[in-house]
């Protein structure tokens, strides 16, 4: 059962706001759909009553997942009026990864009070243990952000520091991007090698992976391993034009 901190969320005040310049080691993996979520550099930008944004907001459908960044332990979920419901998780050499504004709406109306359960992943709490890339929330517009676009705002901590998520972000979204891609070569290689008499064959040597060192579908993506097209079954090799 989901048990809440009331407390209401107090920003740590960074010793130092770490830009990309400053850049400590850490490997993410991108919290929300990659092709579906959208963000821009607005770390450090001006916010109203003399507020400085200390994360980046990752825009993307209400109620779509949000996933950990990196194996580690849920430490806070909670809800406060700025930063609407959220969740901190502890992570390895010090870091936190912190989601903030996430949803607290039922599908299709935008009054707050929804159940927890569309908030936060189901069977998880304080003190749950995730591995990076679990679903473990839902994006939403909760807190200050309500009447905006869903989003989540996503900060990266490490020790008394705020450090600057974007680089990481970018860097993360790219290879989640070519992941999805990579699956999808895969898939479409399978189909292709798959016997089918109204389609073209292609060569057997190239669909086999025995006597390969990588698999078919980063293959697929060097252009002189392409598969090569024989003929249609039954059929002559049409002619060139």
């Amino acid at each position: 059962m989901l048990t809440l901190s009331t407390a209401a969320l107090v920003l740590p005040v960074p010793v130092t706001a770490l830009g990309s310049s400053t850049r400590p080691s850490f490997e993410i993996v991108f919290p929300q759909d990659p092709l579906g979520t959208w963000f821009d550099p607005t770390f450090g930008a001006a916010r109203p009553n003399g507020r400085i944004h200390m994360g980046i907001d990752l825009m993307a459908p209400k109620h779509s997942p949000v996933f950990a960044v990196a194996d580690g332990t849920i430490s806070r979920i909670a809800q406060s009026p700025m930063a609407g419901r959220y969740m901190i998780i502890d992570h390895a050499e010090g870091w936190q990864s912190w989601y903030l504004h996430l949803n607290n709406d039922d599908p299709g109306l935008n009054r707050g009070g929804a159940s927890w359960e569309l908030t936060v992943t189901e069977g998880l709490d304080e003190g749950s243990q995730v591995v990076g890339g679990q679903h473990v929330a839902f994006v939403g517009n909760s807190g200050n952000a309500e009447g905006t676009m869903p989003h989540t705002h996503f900060e990266l901590h490490l020790g008394s520091r705020v450090v600057n998520p974007y680089p990481y972000l970018v860097t993360g979204q790219a290879a989640a991007i070519e992941a999805v891609h990579q699956e999808q070569r895969a898939e479409t290689i399978r189909k292709l090698c798959e016997p089918d008499e109204d389609r073209p064959a292609i060569d057997p040597e190239w669909c086999a992976p025995d006597g390969h060192d990588e698999p078919i579908s980063r293959r697929w993506s060097n252009p002189t391993e392409r598969p090569r097209v024989l003929s249609f079954p039954h059929q002559a090799p049409r002619a060139g034009r």
